[in-house]
């Protein structure tokens, strides 16, 4: 079982940056992999960023290439993304995820837990 608290959303202008965090219980947070998804009102979710359990890979949608950056700690049992450059299409609810076995790490179905979700918005 795996409990995870997302942190660090909030209110951002046009252009600013928010660094989200993800703190996670149990002992085996370096055996999931970790993904990073936003739900925008009306929307559904899609994924944002991922990466391997030991945080030798990552993997990002088009849309946040170059301005998102996913890491994780650990030893800290903690998956970090940070967000530059802000725009308001990015304002969503952002959820992280873990995932123990194989499969895309972009399909929301290969995930076996979910935070409550951290709300995040970019003014214009």
């Amino acid at each position: 079982q795996v409990q995870l608290v997302e942190s660090g959303g909030g209110l951002v202008q046009a252009g600013g940056s928010l660094r989200l965090s993800c703190a996670a219980s149990g002992r085996t947070f370096s055996s999931y992999g970790m993904g990073w998804f936003r739900q925008a009102p009306g929307k559904e979710r899609e994924s944002v960023a991922a990466t391997t359990s030991s945080g030798d890979r990552t993997y990002y949608v088009d849309s946040v290439k170059g301005r998102f950056t996913i890491s994780r700690d650990n030893a800290k049992n903690t998956v970090y993304l940070q967000m530059d450059s802000l725009k308001p299409e990015d304002t969503a609810v952002y959820y992280c995820a873990a995932k123990r076995y194989s499969g895309s790490y972009f399909s929301n179905g290969n995930y076996d837990y979910w935070g409550q979700g951290t709300p995040v918005t970019v003014s214009s």
